[in-house]
């Protein structure tokens, strides 16, 4: 059974930097990093739609320890998915990954102080593993599993199930002619050359999904129940290629990624204390962008105050000039149901479309949907409360890596990572090989709340009674606010009055469960 300081799940953006984080600040530590797909990059490996980019620069959604040095700071999946495998290779990262091993289940024991995380291996290494066990007799497929084993476990495998987007069901969905494609598995085959497509949704990928179709489809509708916020901006930031005229590149994007996570933020913050400022900003930039004659007040003008969901970056106005040229429109009314020729609206009109691409979303889920036991006992994490938005009551030597809703996911999973080794530092230091967030006395009271607060989007609340809670005092936080997570998280002593430490070979009686 291998073992290692520390298991990795997923080599995504967050867990390649997180194998950077442990690399150069804990090199005495040893880590494995197990992905349960072929390949690295996540996110960015697993959509292949149309247009696949970034909603967020990548200054900032690249790492801080590796420029961004691409052409355009808003780029497309594949330039992504290159500096995710650059990164890899340059750092020595590629050869800690464990491919084709999905966490099925993890494991802690006290008496050890060690993480006994199960996978399941599949395609060619089922063949080729020293495996645990092996399940399914006659034609059925065979499961094959093998299990490791770490003092810590950092769980960086994201936030959304990779078997499946959200899928609503629609009368009539039967009926109709065509495909029904989700993004999520998109189709390599697929031709809409010509072809009229409906795509459902109004969030970031239907907004991506549009202008990228637009060109060579006959015709590209977006049927959305009620519009979201749009932001254009340049795709080339014209700082950044200013300053790498005269600067190294390590400095300008230093520069360049402080300087969007101070705009950021203060749009963000903004947004919380004059929405209406910001609101009339936002809707004004979209009258400015498309022609007089298409409307605004019904398309464009969401119910909701801006960041109650996630604003929809258009990069260069593509959006707008797919509108401006009649190869694209949009239709905001509820769906009745779907008609052998497209989708049939509340109105009675009839969206004629050959595919129908439903951008309903993803399908969120809890810490890689695997199954976690501490000392026998299974972890129900609706029950608990989450320790910064990073660690949770009552569970030893686990941290998972949540980013943020409101800037870009990797300003916190970097953040995250420095934590991680310097409680692991922390702890080599004072001897200790456990640690575990327990409540004081004085949290005996506290109110809780929903993991996110003021975030209204679907596929967020639809998981939130599945995740930890928050309180409401420190360090029971998830803030979701970059400033007051770097003194809460970057800044502040690891060894707090809520953070238990202590040695496998001295643990105290009594679990102290809450």
């Amino acid at each position: 059974m291998p073992h290692t300081d520390v298991i990795i799940i997923g080599a995504g953006l967050s867990g390649i930097g997180a194998g950077y984080h442990l690399q150069k600040f804990c090199p005495d530590r040893s880590y494995v990093i197990l992905e349960g797909r072929p390949r690295l990059g996540g996110t960015w490996d697993k959509f292949r739609y149309p247009g696949i980019r970034s909603d967020s620069d990548m200054h900032t959604l690249g790492y801080s320890f590796k420029p961004w040095n691409a052409p355009k700071s808003i780029s497309d999946g594949p330039s992504i998915l290159a500096y995710l495998q650059e990164t890899a290779d340059e750092y020595g990262i590629s050869e800690r990954i464990r491919f084709n091993r999905r966490m099925t289940a993890a494991h802690w024991s006290t008496k050890t102080a060690t993480w006994t995380v199960t996978v399941e291996v599949t395609d060619d290494d089922a063949h080729e593993t020293s495996t645990e066990s092996r399940t399914g007799t006659g034609s059925e497929t065979m499961a094959v599993t093998e299990q490791h084993t770490a003092n810590f476990l950092l769980v960086c495998s994201g936030y959304y199930s990779y078997k499946a987007g959200y899928q609503p069901t629609f009368e009539g969905q039967d009926d109709f002619a065509g495909p029904i494609i989700h993004p999520q598995d998109w189709p390599e085959e697929l031709d809409y050359t010509g072809k009229r497509v409906a795509i459902i949704g109004s969030g970031a990928t239907a907004v991506t999904l549009l202008p990228a179709m637009a060109g060579d489809a006959a015709h590209v509708t977006m049927v959305q129940r009620s519009p979201s916020y749009l932001l254009s901006r340049p795709s080339v930031d014209p700082i950044a290629r200013l300053l790498k005229r005269f600067l190294p590149d390590s400095w300008a994007h230093r520069i360049v990624r402080r300087k969007n996570v101070r705009l950021g933020t203060l749009l963000y913050n903004r947004t919380r204390t004059e929405p209406d400022k910001i609101r009339a900003f936002l809707i004004d930039g979209v009258r400015k962008g498309l022609n007089p004659d298409i409307d605004v007040d019904t398309h464009f003008t969401p119910r909701y105050n801006p960041w109650d969901q996630r604003l929809c970056l258009i990069p260069d106005g593509d959006m707008f000039d797919a509108l401006n040229s009649g190869k694209a429109s949009v239709v905001t009314d509820h769906i009745d149901r779907f008609v052998p020729e497209g989708v049939r609206m509340a109105s009675g009109e009839v969206v004629e479309a050959d595919i129908i691409v439903t951008a309903t979303g993803l399908q969120l889920v809890t810490l890689g949907e695997a199954d976690f036991f501490v000392d026998g006992n299974r972890i129900d994490f609706s029950r608990t409360w989450t320790y910064k938005g990073l660690a949770y009551s009552d569970i030893p030597n686990m941290v998972s890596v949540f980013g943020y809703i409101n800037q870009s996911w990797t300003l916190r999973s970097d953040m995250i990572s420095r934590y991680v080794c310097r409680l692991l530092n922390h702890m080599r230091k004072t001897g200790n090989d456990i640690v575990v967030p327990r409540f004081r006395p004085s949290d005996r009271d506290m109110t809780p709340r929903p993991w996110i607060d003021d975030f209204s989007s679907g596929y967020m609340q639809r998981v939130m009674p599945l995740l930890p809670r928050q309180g409401d005092r420190e360090p029971w936080l998830n803030t979701q606010r970059y400033e007051r997570d770097v003194e809460l998280i970057d800044k502040a002593d690891v060894a707090d009055d809520v953070l238990q430490f202590t040695s496998s070979d001295r643990v105290p009686t009594g679990s102290g469960r809450h």
